[in-house]
């Protein structure tokens, strides 16, 4: 049959935990950053106009 080829080129396997906790982060930096972005618009918005 078939032989499976290595395409891991000595790289060491994916740390999940770790990949976890970056998306977490990057998922609430998302979260608050837009969250910010609309106050900001709605001051300008209020203020502005």
């Amino acid at each position: 049959m078939a032989q499976h080829a290595d395409h891991s080129h000595g790289e060491t396997p994916m740390d999940y935990k770790e990949h976890e906790r970056t998306y977490s982060g990057f998922v609430v930096f998302t979260k608050w950053g837009t969250i910010a972005v609309a106050v900001v618009l709605i001051g300008m918005a209020i203020f502005l106009v």
